[in-house]
């Protein structure tokens, strides 16, 4: 059984950054720099290549991301894996979005003006832009990628018997992860601080969630 408590110990960890974090945006640590890179990226955009980062948007979109989550549970159960070992993975991911909408509700952190974003990519999560949902932290596209690619590279190192696939899928995890990151920046949906603490959140998510499969499980008569 794999030693629990450094995981623990990281989501303490980043469960601290993350309210430090937020606790700067409050006061204002961060403005300048989310608005210097914000007009660094909108000075390079390309008109040509928008129809691209709003499909690598759809990488980190509830509809995508919501399907392969569900899948993950599933197929983990089908491989042995009790039901309430996928049904604690969906409820994670779900409960780590209702924490986003919670700050997203809350904390006044307004968006990137009109002026510099360009138009994301297409989701059913558009619908809350005219539903009183205004502020931008912390990023959603950010924090499903960091934990659904992250628990599907998680999941094939260990159950896959190939090395070289281990070593792929956390590859293409972080690939993924950080090319979703840049599609923020670059259509200037979201400050780099909302970028950084849907990472941060996603991470504390992920590491539960490894927690939640890794968990001592009594044994079975």
């Amino acid at each position: 059984m794999p030693a629990l408590a450094p995981r623990l110990f990281g989501i303490a960890g980043l469960g601290v950054v993350f309210i430090a974090l937020t606790i700067a945006i409050t006061i204002g640590v961060f403005t300048d720099l989310d608005l210097q890179v914000a007009q660094s990226m909108h000075a390079v955009q390309e008109p040509s290549l928008h129809p691209l980062f709003q499909a690598i948007a759809e990488l980190g979109g509830f509809e995508l991301t919501t399907l392969l989550m569900v899948g993950l549970g599933y197929y983990l159960w089908r491989t042995g894996f009790s039901l309430s070992d996928g049904l604690g993975l969906v409820a994670i991911f779900i409960a780590a979005q209702a924490f986003e909408l919670f700050y997203k509700l809350n904390l006044h952190h307004p968006r990137p003006p009109l002026a510099l974003s360009e138009s994301d990519g297409p989701s059913i999560t558009e619908a809350f832009s005219g539903s009183g949902v205004s502020y931008s932290f912390p990023s959603g596209h950010m924090l499903r990628a960091v934990i659904v690619y992250g628990l599907l590279a998680f999941v094939i190192r260990r159950l896959s018997p190939s090395p070289p696939a281990r070593a792929l899928a956390v590859a293409g995890a972080i690939a993924i992860i950080v090319v979703v990151a840049f599609d923020r920046l670059y259509l200037d949906v979201h400050w780099e601080s909302d970028v950084i603490g849907g990472l941060l959140l996603g991470a504390i998510a992920l590491l539960a969630a490894t927690v939640w499969l890794d968990r001592p499980t009594k044994p079975q008569n």
